[in-house]
């Protein structure tokens, strides 16, 4: 799960990003969504990947009910049904 680690701090950072640097974000729209942000940390911690998928659709409504909140209704998140860098492969590998 590194990966989804480094994918859910990379959210955090750009969610901190929007509440700075576009005013027009209400303040409680990003701070509702630090209890997702929070969940899916602790199941990537605990390896629990049912929890992770889990509130990573909650954490998706969010993203969309504030882009649809903002009048950005044509930003629309959702669960990738594929890898969409064909270039990249993401998976550990194993040390010797």
């Amino acid at each position: 799960m590194p990966l989804a680690a480094y994918e859910l701090r990379q959210l955090r950072e750009s969610l901190v990003e929007a509440a700075l640097l576009y005013r027009g974000i209400p303040v409680s729209n990003v701070t509702t969504l630090a209890s997702s942000i929070s969940v899916m940390t602790e199941a990537i911690d605990r390896k629990d990947p049912e929890r992770f998928a889990k509130e990573f659709g909650v954490l998706t409504k969010g993203c969309n009910t504030c882009h649809q909140s903002m009048d950005r209704a044509f930003i629309v998140l959702r669960t990738p049904a594929e890898q969409p860098f064909s270039n990249q492969v993401f998976q550990s590998k194993s040390k010797p």
